[in-house]
């Protein structure tokens, strides 16, 4: 399937300002502490910010593309040919805790495939963007994926949540550690795949994540010249599934070593 890089580059440069007006507010919001938070589940937070952020973001989108649809994390909403998957606020529980490892992330989906990615960090006002074919930015500077080969120098970001096995999550954290490899659990599935991206970690994997936590995601290390599973986006957009995201010398590893949890890559 081809785009239109005009096409692609305008919505990406739209969705850029968009996050960026809604970063500066939920990141007011962050510092000053006066929020209101629910719990959905077992670790699983929400708080009026996310609510609110989500908002914006529909509105601004809506009004800008009319005939792009909107699904988010907090309020839903339809999925059409042109679809943004939002998450408003990833990292919630960080959010709410005053851990600065947070971030807003957009996705553009256009007939199932993932175009463009925008994921903004206001704390570090760090700026991650790509579209199909036109390769991942950081705040205006072109990144890569990393180039680690070897496990011994290896860091996978890992990401975890009650919907999956706990026995797994271990089963994979044991065999990082026989490789001689480490892990990070930072807490924000969609950040982590950004910083996948510029080449901070090597890999990222969550046996079960939501949609809205990969949809940007993806664009930007596959366009870093990254490896990612095959995640379903088509799949009805409201399931999560396994994703794995890697660097290309690393793929081969960890996919051995999360293949329980994860096919393809």
């Amino acid at each position: 399937m081809s785009f239109s890089q005009p096409f692609l580059l305008q919505r990406r440069l739209a969705a850029e300002a968009v996050l960026r007006e809604a970063g500066k507010r939920a990141q007011q919001r962050f510092v000053s502490r006066a929020f209101e938070i629910e719990e959905k589940g077992i670790q699983d937070f929400v708080s009026e910010v996310d609510r609110q952020t989500e908002a914006f973001i529909r509105e601004s989108l809506t009004t800008l593309f009319p005939d792009d649809t909107v699904l988010g994390e907090e309020n839903g909403g339809t999925v059409g040919n042109r679809a943004w998957i939002v998450d408003p606020i990833d990292g919630t529980t960080n959010f709410v805790r005053g851990i600065p490892f947070w971030c807003l992330s957009a996705g553009l989906v256009i007939d199932g495939v993932p175009a463009v990615g925008v994921i903004y960090d206001p704390c570090r006002d760090e700026m991650f963007c790509a579209h199909k074919g036109g390769g991942t930015m950081l705040n205006g500077m072109a990144v890569r994926t990393s180039s680690t080969s070897d496990p011994t120098r290896a860091i996978l970001s890992v990401g975890f949540n009650f919907k999956a096995p706990v026995e797994r999550h271990l089963s994979v954290l044991a065999g990082l550690f026989a490789a001689g490899a480490v892990y990070r659990m930072p807490g924000a599935g969609a950040l982590a795949l950004a910083h996948v991206a510029a080449g901070r970690f090597d890999g990222f994997w969550e046996a079960f994540i939501h949609p809205w936590d990969v949809a940007a995601g993806l664009v930007l290390v596959t366009e870093a010249g990254g490896i990612v599973s095959d995640y379903p986006l088509n799949d009805g957009l409201h399931t999560g599934s396994p994703i794995l995201a890697s660097t290309p010398g690393m793929a081969e590893f960890f996919t051995a070593l999360t293949c329980g949890a994860v096919e393809g890559g």
